[in-house]
């Protein structure tokens, strides 16, 4: 299954030869809303990319001006007449979803063109590498609504840091692409119209490297986090690199390295490459 395509019409999931997923929220005449049924739409995408080999990275994307405007409001209009529990059960949906999103073993790309607000800010904070249009906006803008940013806040305190969550979480202000970028949510500031070229530029980055060694990268980052530096730690990371050392893609980088060609990987993405 190497050029795949799942569509739903709120949703598009699509695979290219390159093992390349982008996941596209399309619901453009609601600023990309999304409700119970596209949540349950993304945390299936979200699942069967985790369980993929062949998927070497994802793309989180949208249609239309918007990247996406949070909750919708017919939704939420829904959810004001819910009892507790079934409350409950929607967030706990979100919950997992967004759960999903953070810890794919894939690295994650958000291509953010538009307004991002609400549980939109959440998806970005769950991707690895955010790249936006100068003139995307972002808001946390539950408290106008008497809410709070709840589910999505474990992954905005992770991006963020405390202190800017202190200040958003309660202004709900609207904040530009550039303040965006030096709060640490975005990675990368582009005009819009060279949106899908920076999107590019980092795929072709990330296909370059050894793509078990990206995944063990990527579960590395969660694993030491945080931690104490004391013996267990030191023995955990030393096994790790020492198994990648001999392990079969170990062997055939530092081989291509020492013998000055392309490794393995790299011929195979070219090839990919060349047959489009």
């Amino acid at each position: 299954m190497n050029n795949t395509a799942q569509k739903t019409e709120q949703v598009l999931f699509k695979v290219d030869t390159q093992g390349v997923a982008t996941v596209t929220l399309n619901n453009p005449d609601k600023h990309n809303a999304f409700d119970d049924q596209i949540i349950a739409s993304l945390t299936t995408i979200f699942n069967d990319i985790a369980q993929r080999d062949d998927i070497r990275l994802m793309i989180l994307s949208s249609t239309g001006k918007s990247f996406s405007a949070g909750a919708d409001l017919a939704w939420m209009k829904r959810m004001a007449g819910y009892s507790y529990e079934d409350n409950l059960k929607d967030a706990n949906a979100l919950a997992n979803m967004l759960k999903a999103l953070n810890f794919l073993p894939q690295p994650t790309i958000a291509k953010i063109q538009g307004a991002a607000f609400g549980g939109a800010v959440g998806l970005a904070s769950c991707c690895d590498i955010v790249i936006a249009a100068s003139k995307a906006s972002f808001c946390l803008s539950e408290v106008k609504l008497g809410l709070i940013p709840a589910t999505i806040s474990p992954y905005v305190v992770n991006a963020i840091g405390l202190k800017a969550c202190r200040r958003y979480f309660q202004t709900a202000e609207r904040f530009f692409a550039d303040k965006a970028q030096q709060l640490g949510l975005v990675d990368e500031v582009v005009a819009l119209e060279n949106l899908d070229i920076e999107v590019d530029k980092m795929v072709t980055t990330l296909l370059n490297n050894a793509p078990i060694a990206v995944r063990a990268a990527k579960q590395l980052a969660f694993d030491v986090a945080y931690q104490s530096i004391d013996t267990a730690l030191l023995q955990d990371t030393s096994e790790r690199i020492a198994k990648l050392r001999v392990s079969s893609e170990g062997q055939e980088g530092l081989g291509a390295f020492f013998e000055k060609r392309n490794p393995a990987w790299q011929q195979a993405i070219n090839s990919s490459a060349s047959e489009k």
